[in-house]
Formats: C-alpha cells, structure tokens, sequence
C-alpha cells in the first residue's frame, strides 16, 4: 500500500477496518445517508437499508485480510477475502466514491454462488 493515503483511500480503510471488526454503526458514520450501493443483489439505496445488508454478514465474520488498496482523492479500491461462519472464503471488492469524508457510491463485487451452496448443503 502507498505511504501517503489518498483521502478517498483513508476513509475506505476506515470503514473497512470497522465493518470488518464487527463495528457496524462505526462503519456507517464513513457512508453517506443518501449512499447508493450496487451489490450482486441489485441497488441499496440510503444508509439505512445499507445497514440491513452489511450488519448481518459483519456479524458472522470470523477473519479477513485485505488483499490490495489503491485510491485517489474521490475513489478507492478495495480487495479482500473473508472468512465467515457459513463462507471459508469469499473473496469481494467495493469500488468506492467518496465525497466530503463520506462514502456517496459503492460498487460491491462478491460471489454469491459460495453461499447459495452452503445455505443449500444445510437444508
């Protein structure tokens, strides 16, 4: 990672440092109200509805290692692989806008097809 953090790149890590600690309501203090998230789901709009997506695959999270950051002054770039308790791993990606500190715009890649597996292997 470079030794000088662009500020995009310093509030993504923040809120993936919280997020990723189980820090849910930390997390959310780096989004803005009206953010606007694209995930393999389909649209999340507000921070909000943002909560109901991310607190509960935070809450099952058992580890997580960042794989790569890059960011510029309005984007940053995240990779990491977690591990949950129904996901050994599953690697994701978020491509984040950020605008006066706050996180406005997510594009969040992850492969959904791990945990339809594993949901169906329990039933």
């Amino acid at each position: 990672m470079p030794d000088e953090e662009s500020a995009a790149l310093r509030v993504a890590l923040a809120y993936h440092r919280a997020w990723t600690s189980k820090d849910v309501e930390l997390a959310l203090t780096y989004v803005a109200d009206d953010l606007v998230c694209d995930a393999p789901a389909g649209r999340i709009d507000g921070r909000d509805a943002y909560r109901d997506f991310l607190a509960p695959f935070a809450r099952s999270l058992i580890s997580t290692t960042l794989i790569a950051a890059f960011g510029d002054e309005d984007k940053a770039l995240l990779m990491y692989d977690t591990s949950s308790a129904l996901v050994a791993s599953a690697p994701g990606a978020e491509c984040l806008t950020v605008r006066q500190g706050r996180i406005t715009y997510s594009r969040f890649i992850f492969d959904r097809l791990p945990f339809a597996a594993a949901r169906q292997a329990m039933a």
